[in-house]
């Protein structure tokens, strides 16, 4: 039935993909609006006035029988002068349409490409292709106001308010005093014609002039040792521009507790700290506005995630009650701020929204990764940890979820070790060591070739060979011990220094060489000794874990953080930083927490699921659990002292277990007893 009457009036059948939806409306109604009444999801910023092109759609040609629908070339109204502007100027792709332009003169099937749909899905990670249905809390809406009269007394701001009731159905809306201060300029300047950006359909953050098409958003993990920042567009979701810094409050303290202890003895210390890592966003700010070309006032809305101390000090909350039991937070609930009330150098009346903190000293950047990896969606037992200074750690599944941090540190990250440094260029991220000769061949950020191939030295010529970062730490020790240099607890064995020149004497003990010359770089056993304390930490939070829901292993392992999507799963099983698991199985998944910062932000809803979940989460405070020291006692040997290493023995040859003890007194000379055992599993 091609066409049908609404009393006297011709009307025609619609169908929409790909929702399925369809209906009768009558002769010469614009395509967006049936979509409007009918739910379908079409993206619109002008309303209807074919000036921002988002409203593209496809009608297809055929005969289909399942929708009752014989779509035909002439259903809709040919291409009118507003649609030849708009493809003069941004080019339409061949065959679309305006579908606020095009008009309904027979039955259609119209298709709603992704790209026009309003909650339309991004891919997050590349390594799953993760996509997220884009929601911002953000909305541009451009409306056309009518103008002042004197018959007519009523206030620009109620006529605007009026506009958007009428125009786009907003109703009640508020204004930021800021943002009211320049409404009659813009509305003049625009003539009448103004776009608005509400935030969460309740508040008007900002107004200009005409059309505006573009607003933007940041999500940034405020991380210990690092800040990562992403600025993304809020109609498509893009990143269109990122940078990272070193946290500058560094120079206060390399980890979280000196940072507090810092503002225990300073008064006033707090204000430093804040002071130091609002700079630093600020400068990531300037950075990727300048890569984007865009200007910071059009950021509109922001969203952080970062462990409780650093949610505490950028709010400008003093951490005190953090640094020890019972480890009160301030507030745990997700918050929104005023983004003049953090000092941020957007738009004033940006919005920066908090995610949620779980407690003590797990935060909000543990939410943000439960949001991102989404654990309570699945039936596999899996272990989450964000490796870094202050490692956080979630176990479970969609029946029941448990969260701890465990402080490891910051050696993995390249402090504390002799040679360490960042993961810049030069520095050392790979490590290989021959059983057999004891030598080393290693990979430095910056060139593609191992530094026994040919050309090595003239790749690295400029950038030099400067330390070793955090993977290339881990790989080296792991290393040490599959070749025998290191006994099983953690002590390199002087007698291989028959074999291999690289095993040198430090005093009483001993350290191995992985690069000679000049800038010598190499491996002292205090290195070894802030790698086993940090691991220990991270392999005792886990077990605890593990023991509050009866489980000898779990099903899959995830590593995230800046520094935990670089490290070989490989060699992070064979240190002991983790439990036996199917390598198959342990995944480098990359900075989860930077990616829940930017569903947050792309997603209105993941923000209430996330405030949801959180108060569901257990947490498990290891600086009081009796057993945290055992575990830890237990943990410091490679890869364990009593763990069986089952799965890891699948793939890796593990040498008999070597054990080297130190009877000498202080200062006296070194004995050592060796013990061999066969290979227990």
């Amino acid at each position: 039935m091609p066409n049908g009457t609404l009393g006297k009036q011709k009307t025609h059948l619609i169908a929409f993909m790909p929702s399925g939806k369809r209906g009768r409306f009558p002769h010469g109604t614009p395509v967006l609006e049936a979509a409007r009444l009918l739910g379908v999801d079409i993206d619109s910023v002008c309303g209807g006035r074919g000036i921002c092109g988002r409203c593209q759609v496809d009608m297809t040609v055929g005969r289909f029988s399942k929708h009752g629908v014989t779509s035909r070339e002439n259903s809709l109204s040919p291409i009118n002068e507003v649609e030849q502007k708009y493809d003069g100027r941004r080019k339409l792709k061949k065959g679309r349409r305006l579908s606020c332009q095009a008009q309904l003169l027979g039955d259609a099937v119209i298709d709603v490409p992704a790209t026009s749909q309003v909650h339309k899905q991004v891919v997050v990670k590349q390594a799953d292709d993760r996509k997220i249905e884009m929601d911002p809390a953000i909305r541009l809406h451009f409306v056309q106001v009518l103008e002042p009269d004197m018959h007519n007394p009523t206030g620009d701001f109620e006529r605007l308010c009026a506009a958007l009731k009428q125009q786009w159905d907003l109703d009640d809306l508020e204004c930021d005093i800021r943002t009211l201060q320049s409404l009659q300029k813009n509305l003049r300047k625009g003539n009448w014609n103004v776009t608005v950006a509400v935030h969460r359909g309740t508040r008007i953050t900002k107004i200009w002039p005409g059309f505006n098409s573009q607003a933007y958003g940041i999500a940034v993990d405020v991380g210990s040792t690092t800040i990562a920042m992403h600025l993304c567009d809020l109609s498509t979701g893009a990143v269109i521009a990122s940078a990272g810094m070193m946290n500058p409050q560094i120079r206060y303290g390399e980890d979280l507790m000196s940072r507090v202890s810092y503002v225990m003895m300073n008064p006033g210390g707090e204000l430093l700290l804040t002071e130091a890592v609002r700079g630093g966003i600020n400068d990531l700010i300037a950075e990727v506005t300048k890569q984007a070309k865009v200007d910071p006032d059009d950021i509109l809305n922001a969203v952080f995630v970062g462990n409780p101390i650093m949610h505490h000090l950028l709010l400008g909350i003093d951490p005190t009650e953090l640094g020890g039991a019972p480890f009160a937070l301030a507030t745990n609930t997700g918050m929104i701020v005023w983004a003049s009330e953090v000092g941020m150098i957007s738009n004033p009346d940006c919005r920066a929204y908090f995610l949620p903190c779980i407690a003590g000293h797990v935060g909000a950047d543990t939410a943000a990764v439960i949001l991102s990896e989404a654990p309570y969606l699945q039936e596999q037992m899996t272990l989450i940890i964000d490796v870094g200074t202050n490692a956080e750690i979630v176990l479970g599944n969609n029946e029941r979820l448990l969260a701890a941090s465990s402080p490891t540190g910051p050696a993995f990250e390249g402090a504390q070790i002799s040679c360490g440094q960042r993961a810049a260029a030069g520095a050392i991220e790979r490590v290989r060591i021959d059983p057999v000769t004891l030598e080393p061949r290693f990979k430095v950020i910056g060139s593609d070739l191992w530094s026994n191939e040919e050309g090595f030295e003239e790749a690295t010529n400029k950038i030099g060979v400067t330390g070793i970062c955090g993977s290339g730490i881990i790989e080296v020790i792991a290393e040490m011990y599959l070749s025998g240099i290191l006994s099983s607890d953690g002590v390199i064995d002087g007698t291989m220094a028959a074999r291999s020149p690289r095993i040198v004497a430090d005093g009483r003990t001993f350290s191995y060489v992985i690069r000679e010359g000049e800038n010598e770089i190499k491996i002292y056993q205090t290195d070894v000794r802030a790698i086993q304390l940090a691991k220990a930490a991270l392999y005792a939070g886990a077990k605890l874990l593990m023991d509050k829901l009866g489980l000898e292993k779990v099903e899959r392992i995830q590593l995230t953080g800046a520094f935990g999507s670089h490290i070989d799963t490989k060699y992070a099983m064979v240190l002991g930083m983790i439990p036996d698991c199917d390598l198959q199985e342990v995944q480098a998944v990359g900075n989860a927490a930077g990616i829940g910062a930017r569903i947050a932000l792309l997603n209105n809803s993941a923000r209430d699921e996330i405030e949801n979940l959180v108060k569901t989460v257990e947490k498990i405070e290891t600086a009081v659990e009796p057993m945290f020291q055992q575990y830890f006692v237990d943990a410091m040997a490679i890869p364990h002292k009593t763990a069986p290493s089952t799965e890891l023995a699948k793939v890796v040859t593990l040498p008999a277990p070597k054990v080297l003890s130190d009877r000498g007194a202080e200062g006296g000379r070194r004995r050592r007893r060796r013990e061999r055992t066969a290979v227990a599993d």
